[in-house]
Protein backbone atom coordinates (compact mmCIF):
# COMPACT_ATOMS: atom_id res chain seq x y z
CA UNK A 1 0.00 0.00 0.00
CA UNK A 2 1.48 3.33 -0.96
CA UNK A 3 -0.76 5.24 1.36
CA UNK A 4 0.07 6.03 4.80
CA UNK A 5 -1.29 4.72 7.80
CA UNK A 6 -1.29 5.20 11.21
CA UNK A 7 -3.50 3.73 14.47
CA UNK A 8 -4.43 5.42 17.35
CA UNK A 9 -6.11 3.64 20.26
CA UNK A 10 -7.28 6.47 22.96
CA UNK A 11 -8.72 5.02 26.28
CA UNK A 12 -11.55 6.96 28.23
CA UNK A 13 -12.37 6.25 31.46
CA UNK A 14 -16.26 5.17 30.59
CA UNK A 15 -16.92 1.61 30.29
CA UNK A 16 -20.47 1.74 32.00
CA UNK A 17 -22.32 3.60 29.96
CA UNK A 18 -22.27 2.66 26.46
CA UNK A 19 -24.46 5.12 25.17
CA UNK A 20 -21.61 8.12 26.66
CA UNK A 21 -19.35 5.27 25.00
CA UNK A 22 -21.00 5.66 21.43
CA UNK A 23 -21.33 9.10 21.44
CA UNK A 24 -17.25 9.33 21.44
CA UNK A 25 -16.90 6.80 18.87
CA UNK A 26 -19.34 8.25 16.69
CA UNK A 27 -17.57 11.86 17.00
CA UNK A 28 -14.11 10.00 16.20
CA UNK A 29 -15.60 8.34 13.47
CA UNK A 30 -17.75 11.48 11.71
CA UNK A 31 -13.71 13.03 10.63
CA UNK A 32 -13.52 11.51 7.23
CA UNK A 33 -10.90 8.87 6.23
CA UNK A 34 -11.30 7.50 9.41
CA UNK A 35 -12.25 3.56 10.37
CA UNK A 36 -13.34 2.85 14.31
CA UNK A 37 -12.03 -0.48 14.04
CA UNK A 38 -12.93 -1.71 17.49
CA UNK A 39 -13.85 -1.22 21.04
CA UNK A 40 -14.07 -2.90 24.06
CA UNK A 41 -15.42 -1.58 27.36
CA UNK A 42 -15.26 -3.10 31.05
CA UNK A 43 -17.66 -2.05 33.62
CA UNK A 44 -15.02 -3.04 36.70
CA UNK A 45 -12.48 -1.11 34.80
CA UNK A 46 -14.78 1.54 33.81
CA UNK A 47 -12.89 2.12 31.19
CA UNK A 48 -13.20 1.79 26.83
CA UNK A 49 -10.60 1.02 23.96
CA UNK A 50 -11.68 2.51 20.92
CA UNK A 51 -9.46 1.81 18.18
CA UNK A 52 -9.42 3.57 15.02
CA UNK A 53 -6.94 4.07 11.89
CA UNK A 54 -6.36 6.48 9.19
CA UNK A 55 -4.23 8.98 7.47
CA UNK A 56 -2.17 10.78 9.86
CA UNK A 57 -3.62 13.96 9.70
CA UNK A 58 -7.08 12.32 9.62
CA UNK A 59 -6.44 10.21 12.96
CA UNK A 60 -5.33 13.45 14.76
CA UNK A 61 -8.47 15.56 14.42
CA UNK A 62 -10.29 12.24 14.84
CA UNK A 63 -8.72 12.25 18.29
CA UNK A 64 -9.21 15.37 19.00
CA UNK A 65 -12.88 14.82 18.24
CA UNK A 66 -13.04 11.97 20.72
CA UNK A 67 -11.34 14.55 23.59
CA UNK A 68 -13.46 17.03 22.94
CA UNK A 69 -16.42 14.41 23.44
CA UNK A 70 -15.23 12.62 26.53
CA UNK A 71 -14.26 16.34 27.82
CA UNK A 72 -18.41 16.98 27.35
CA UNK A 73 -19.50 13.83 28.29
CA UNK A 74 -17.21 12.54 31.51
CA UNK A 75 -16.88 14.01 34.80
CA UNK A 76 -13.84 12.44 36.56
CA UNK A 77 -15.39 13.47 40.56
CA UNK A 78 -18.10 11.19 39.60
CA UNK A 79 -15.51 8.01 38.46
CA UNK A 80 -14.67 4.83 40.06
CA UNK A 81 -12.99 2.06 38.31
CA UNK A 82 -10.31 -0.32 39.33
CA UNK A 83 -8.13 0.63 36.46
CA UNK A 84 -5.31 4.09 37.18
CA UNK A 85 -6.26 7.01 35.40
CA UNK A 86 -5.90 10.80 35.40
CA UNK A 87 -8.32 11.90 32.23
CA UNK A 88 -11.60 11.49 31.29
CA UNK A 89 -9.75 11.20 27.91
CA UNK A 90 -7.08 9.15 29.67
CA UNK A 91 -4.57 8.27 27.41
CA UNK A 92 -4.07 8.83 23.40
CA UNK A 93 -1.25 6.95 21.89
CA UNK A 94 -0.47 6.72 18.28
CA UNK A 95 0.85 4.03 16.54
CA UNK A 96 3.01 3.64 13.19
CA UNK A 97 1.40 1.10 10.47
CA UNK A 98 1.94 1.52 6.80
CA UNK A 99 4.49 3.96 5.35
CA UNK A 100 5.01 5.52 8.73
CA UNK A 101 7.29 5.70 11.65
CA UNK A 102 7.38 6.39 15.61
CA UNK A 103 9.20 9.55 14.91
CA UNK A 104 6.67 10.98 12.96
CA UNK A 105 3.78 9.66 15.54
CA UNK A 106 5.86 11.48 18.39
CA UNK A 107 6.15 14.70 16.08
CA UNK A 108 1.43 13.88 15.76
CA UNK A 109 1.63 13.29 19.15
CA UNK A 110 3.06 16.72 20.34
CA UNK A 111 1.00 18.43 17.84
CA UNK A 112 -2.13 16.68 19.22
CA UNK A 113 -1.19 17.28 22.64
CA UNK A 114 -0.63 21.41 22.13
CA UNK A 115 -4.27 21.44 20.45
CA UNK A 116 -6.31 19.43 23.08
CA UNK A 117 -5.25 22.13 25.51
CA UNK A 118 -5.83 25.20 23.13
CA UNK A 119 -9.40 23.68 21.87
CA UNK A 120 -10.57 22.27 25.35
CA UNK A 121 -8.06 23.72 28.16
CA UNK A 122 -7.27 20.35 29.50
CA UNK A 123 -3.32 20.33 30.39
CA UNK A 124 -1.34 17.29 28.67
CA UNK A 125 1.22 15.01 29.70
CA UNK A 126 3.83 13.37 26.71
CA UNK A 127 4.94 10.01 27.11
CA UNK A 128 6.60 6.81 25.45
CA UNK A 129 8.72 8.22 22.28
CA UNK A 130 6.99 11.45 23.00
CA UNK A 131 8.12 12.23 26.42
CA UNK A 132 9.93 15.07 26.76
CA UNK A 133 11.29 14.25 29.88
CA UNK A 134 13.42 10.66 30.82
CA UNK A 135 11.09 10.39 33.37
CA UNK A 136 7.84 10.29 31.49
CA UNK A 137 8.80 7.83 29.04
CA UNK A 138 6.89 4.98 31.23
CA UNK A 139 2.64 6.14 31.09
CA UNK A 140 2.97 4.50 34.94
CA UNK A 141 5.13 7.14 35.90
CA UNK A 142 2.61 10.11 34.59
CA UNK A 143 -0.18 8.80 36.41
CA UNK A 144 1.10 8.35 39.32
CA UNK A 145 -1.24 9.48 41.80
CA UNK A 146 -4.00 9.09 39.58
CA UNK A 147 -6.55 12.46 39.51
CA UNK A 148 -7.21 13.03 42.93
CA UNK A 149 -3.33 12.87 43.92
CA UNK A 150 -2.29 14.58 40.92
CA UNK A 151 -4.74 17.59 40.71
CA UNK A 152 -3.20 18.31 44.39
CA UNK A 153 0.21 17.52 43.43
CA UNK A 154 0.88 19.72 40.30
CA UNK A 155 -0.17 22.44 42.62
CA UNK A 156 3.02 22.52 45.00
CA UNK A 157 5.76 20.22 43.12
CA UNK A 158 6.75 21.44 39.81
CA UNK A 159 8.09 18.12 38.82
CA UNK A 160 4.44 16.95 38.58
CA UNK A 161 3.52 20.02 36.36
CA UNK A 162 2.06 19.06 32.77
CA UNK A 163 3.63 19.57 29.80
CA UNK A 164 1.11 21.59 28.29
CA UNK A 165 -1.24 23.57 29.77
CA UNK A 166 -1.71 24.09 33.63
CA UNK A 167 -0.71 23.64 36.01
CA UNK A 168 -4.20 23.06 37.60
CA UNK A 169 -5.72 20.34 36.15
CA UNK A 170 -9.09 20.36 34.14
CA UNK A 171 -11.89 20.19 36.74
CA UNK A 172 -13.60 17.11 35.60
CA UNK A 173 -11.51 16.13 32.65
CA UNK A 174 -8.14 15.91 34.24
CA UNK A 175 -5.32 15.73 32.13
CA UNK A 176 -4.56 13.99 29.20
CA UNK A 177 -1.54 11.49 28.35
CA UNK A 178 -0.70 11.66 24.48
CA UNK A 179 1.96 9.61 23.19
CA UNK A 180 3.67 7.56 20.40
CA UNK A 181 4.34 3.99 20.72
CA UNK A 182 4.83 0.45 19.13
CA UNK A 183 1.86 -2.15 19.22
CA UNK A 184 0.67 -3.02 22.14
CA UNK A 185 -1.05 -6.10 22.69
CA UNK A 186 -4.12 -5.55 25.59
CA UNK A 187 -4.00 -9.49 27.31
CA UNK A 188 -5.96 -10.16 30.29
CA UNK A 189 -6.23 -12.91 32.62
CA UNK A 190 -9.40 -13.97 35.03
CA UNK A 191 -8.76 -15.57 37.89
CA UNK A 192 -11.65 -17.90 40.06
CA UNK A 193 -12.26 -16.02 43.47
CA UNK A 194 -11.63 -12.81 45.43
CA UNK A 195 -8.24 -13.36 46.38
CA UNK A 196 -6.80 -9.47 44.97
CA UNK A 197 -3.69 -9.82 47.37
CA UNK A 198 -2.64 -12.90 45.56
CA UNK A 199 -3.89 -11.51 41.91
CA UNK A 200 -1.16 -8.33 42.50
CA UNK A 201 1.34 -11.00 44.04
CA UNK A 202 1.20 -13.37 40.77
CA UNK A 203 1.15 -9.27 38.65
CA UNK A 204 4.67 -8.43 40.45
CA UNK A 205 6.45 -11.56 39.64
CA UNK A 206 5.59 -11.69 36.02
CA UNK A 207 6.34 -8.17 35.30
CA UNK A 208 9.47 -7.07 33.68
CA UNK A 209 9.94 -4.26 36.15
CA UNK A 210 10.38 -7.10 38.80
CA UNK A 211 12.15 -9.43 37.12
CA UNK A 212 9.63 -11.48 34.93
CA UNK A 213 8.84 -11.62 31.30
CA UNK A 214 10.01 -8.97 29.13
CA UNK A 215 7.74 -6.50 27.78
CA UNK A 216 5.29 -7.54 30.43
CA UNK A 217 3.61 -4.67 32.43
CA UNK A 218 0.83 -6.43 34.92
CA UNK A 219 -1.01 -5.18 37.87
CA UNK A 220 -3.85 -7.23 39.74
CA UNK A 221 -7.42 -5.73 40.22
CA UNK A 222 -10.76 -6.82 41.44
CA UNK A 223 -13.91 -8.03 39.28
CA UNK A 224 -16.20 -7.35 41.38
CA UNK A 225 -19.11 -7.71 38.89
CA UNK A 226 -17.86 -10.90 37.77
CA UNK A 227 -16.79 -12.00 41.64
CA UNK A 228 -13.37 -12.75 39.96
CA UNK A 229 -9.99 -10.93 40.37
CA UNK A 230 -7.72 -10.14 37.15
CA UNK A 231 -3.92 -10.62 36.19
CA UNK A 232 -4.55 -6.97 33.64
CA UNK A 233 -1.46 -6.94 31.06
CA UNK A 234 0.02 -4.91 28.61
CA UNK A 235 2.58 -6.98 26.34
CA UNK A 236 4.79 -3.72 24.90
CA UNK A 237 6.88 -6.13 23.00
CA UNK A 238 5.22 -9.22 21.70
CA UNK A 239 8.41 -10.28 19.77
CA UNK A 240 10.43 -10.36 22.81
CA UNK A 241 7.65 -11.70 24.82
CA UNK A 242 7.10 -15.70 25.23
CA UNK A 243 3.54 -15.91 25.04
CA UNK A 244 3.22 -19.24 25.36
CA UNK A 245 5.49 -19.59 28.41
CA UNK A 246 3.78 -16.09 29.91
CA UNK A 247 0.66 -18.47 29.84
CA UNK A 248 1.48 -21.11 31.64
CA UNK A 249 3.84 -18.92 34.49
CA UNK A 250 0.58 -17.40 35.21
CA UNK A 251 -0.93 -20.67 35.19
CA UNK A 252 1.40 -22.09 38.04
CA UNK A 253 1.32 -19.10 40.00
CA UNK A 254 -2.28 -19.27 40.35
CA UNK A 255 -2.49 -22.79 40.95
CA UNK A 256 0.50 -22.22 44.03
CA UNK A 257 -1.85 -19.02 45.02
CA UNK A 258 -4.66 -21.57 45.14
CA UNK A 259 -6.40 -20.01 42.71
CA UNK A 260 -8.37 -21.32 39.27
CA UNK A 261 -7.72 -19.59 35.99
CA UNK A 262 -11.18 -18.59 35.34
CA UNK A 263 -10.84 -17.31 31.28
CA UNK A 264 -8.42 -14.98 29.08
CA UNK A 265 -9.06 -12.11 27.18
CA UNK A 266 -7.76 -9.84 24.92
CA UNK A 267 -8.73 -5.65 24.44
CA UNK A 268 -8.52 -4.79 21.14
CA UNK A 269 -6.76 -6.13 18.18
CA UNK A 270 -3.40 -7.94 17.44
CA UNK A 271 -1.22 -8.30 15.04
CA UNK A 272 -1.34 -10.59 12.88
CA UNK A 273 2.43 -11.73 13.27
CA UNK A 274 1.72 -11.82 16.79
CA UNK A 275 -0.81 -14.27 15.88
CA UNK A 276 1.14 -16.42 13.93
CA UNK A 277 3.84 -16.21 16.56
CA UNK A 278 1.48 -18.06 19.32
CA UNK A 279 -1.58 -18.64 17.76
CA UNK A 280 -2.98 -20.95 20.77
CA UNK A 281 -2.18 -18.27 22.97
CA UNK A 282 -4.32 -15.82 20.95
CA UNK A 283 -7.47 -18.94 20.23
CA UNK A 284 -7.71 -19.73 23.97
CA UNK A 285 -8.92 -15.76 24.71
CA UNK A 286 -12.92 -15.91 25.66
CA UNK A 287 -13.35 -13.16 23.36
CA UNK A 288 -10.87 -14.36 20.17
CA UNK A 289 -12.46 -14.30 17.10
CA UNK A 290 -10.37 -14.35 13.51
CA UNK A 291 -11.18 -10.51 12.96
CA UNK A 292 -9.49 -9.75 15.96
CA UNK A 293 -6.15 -9.91 13.92
CA UNK A 294 -5.63 -6.34 12.41
CA UNK A 295 -4.70 -7.35 9.36
CA UNK A 296 -8.42 -8.85 8.61
CA UNK A 297 -9.93 -6.35 10.16
CA UNK A 298 -8.26 -3.71 7.91
CA UNK A 299 -9.05 -6.05 4.93
CA UNK A 300 -12.83 -5.99 5.65
CA UNK A 301 -12.99 -2.38 5.89
CA UNK A 302 -10.84 -1.11 2.71
CA UNK A 303 -14.17 -1.41 0.93
CA UNK A 304 -15.27 1.57 2.73
CA UNK A 305 -12.24 3.75 1.40
CA UNK A 306 -11.56 5.35 4.85
CA UNK A 307 -8.56 6.49 3.47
Amino acid sequence: MGHRLIECVPNFSEGRDARKVEAIAEAMEAVSEVCVLDRHLDPDHNRCVITLVGSPEAVAEAALAGVGKAVELIDLNRHTGVHPRIGAADVVPFVPLWNSTLEECAELARRVGQEIWRRFGVPVYFYGAAALRPDRVELAAVRRGQFEGLRELVLRDEARRPDVGGPALHPTAGAVAVGARKFLIAYNVNLAGKDLEAAQRIARRIRESSGGFPGVKAMGVELASRGLVQVSMNLTDFERTPLEELYQAICREAEREGLAVAGSELVGLVPRRAYEMAPAFFERCENFRPDAILEERLAALESKKCW
